[in-house]
């Protein structure tokens, strides 16, 4: 199975007509559950190291639709890495002082310094989805959002910040079977917005915005990933893999230990 199968190069591979929310890659789940503790050890090493080594950063971001799997995936992948060095961002609706700012204000607050990952729980592309699909903005305000954040993820890039994005591809059944066991599973219960039904009515709306979105904004620096979301255990195998690959391809380096130190003996 090839990683950049998932990703997002180019108009064509931005339907998500063409990718299927159940795809397994050709794994059974015992073998992708078996390989998670490694994959998860194999990413806390790397990032000790990107910790140590304190020059660069990461940034993942992940979006999807209501009951895709954000919690789950932070929670049973990124849960591998240190807290010590980790950030986990949950953005909600602007409040009114970050509507009185540019919709980038609150975004880059959270963006990992040097050493650390940070991990958004939805991101700046929402500024571009909900006022375009409930029309809270015009298109002239909207549409310059998308060359402001390709800018912004370069800026990140320039300064040394490794940006990846996931979008967590549910299908509708599957939607519908988690949003029903929130509703019946009172320890659930409180996950249950009913905003989500107005989201759900609004399913082609929000896929063709989203495919806008691949299109536009997933670089070579920054790119886009559609991450099949309707197995979670191969949804966990796949997000973790690529987010080692794109450690290891930064060549992160432990520094130089202070001269002196080899061989010193404590007394």
């Amino acid at each position: 199975m090839d990683l950049d199968d998932y990703r997002v190069r180019g108009a064509g591979k931005a339907k998500l007509s063409e990718y299927k929310p159940d795809d397994n890659g050709g794994l059974e789940r015992a073998e992708a559950e078996a390989e998670l503790p490694d994959l998860l050890r194999r990413m806390q090493d790397l990032q000790q190291c990107l910790y140590a080594e304190k020059k660069r950063s990461l940034l993942l971001v992940l979006q999807g639709r209501d009951a895709s799997g954000k919690d789950g995936t932070i929670k049973h992948v990124a849960g591998g890495f240190n807290p010590l060095g980790t950030h986990v961002m949950a953005f909600k609706a602007p409040n009114e002082l970050e509507r009185a700012h540019d919709f980038l204000w609150r975004i880059h607050h959270h963006v990992p310094p040097a050493g650390h990952v940070a991990i958004f729980n939805r991101s700046h592309y929402e500024d571009i989805l909900v006022p375009t699909v409930e029309k809270l903005q015009p298109k002239h305000v909207i549409e310059p959002r998308y060359d402001h954040i390709r800018r912004f993820e370069e800026l990140l890039h320039d300064s040394g910040t490794c940006v990846l994005k996931f979008f967590l591809h549910i299908s509708k059944d599957e939607q519908r079977e988690r949003l029903q066991e929130r509703l019946d599973s009172p320890e659930k219960r409180w996950k249950f917005d009913p905003h989500d039904l107005n989201a759900r009515a609004a399913w082609d709306e929000f896929t063709a915005v989203y495919q806008q979105i691949f299109v536009r904004t997933s670089t070579e620096d920054a790119p886009w990933h559609i991450i099949p979301a309707d197995r979670k255990w191969f949804r966990n195998w796949l997000v973790a893999r690529i987010i080692i690959r794109a450690l290891e391809r930064m060549d992160l380096q432990y520094p130089a230990s202070p001269p002196g130190l080899e061989g010193m003996k404590i007394v």
